[in-house]
């Protein structure tokens, strides 16, 4: 099939066109942003419990 593109006219509003969306090099999954969060928030906590702040 060929690829077809419709031009649609500019009163959207600035609504995107989904065949116009931005191509991340980087693509995650919902699981991995998940996994990403809660490391972050372990690392977070072992540093508060291995280095605390003495002032």
């Amino acid at each position: 099939m060929a690829e077809q593109q419709m031009q649609m006219p500019s009163s959207f509003g600035g609504l995107m066109r989904y065949n116009e969306e931005y191509k991340s090099p980087f693509k995650l999954s919902p699981a991995q942003v998940i996994v990403f969060i809660i490391a972050i928030i372990g690392f977070v906590a072992a540093m508060k419990i291995f280095w605390p702040i003495v002032v």
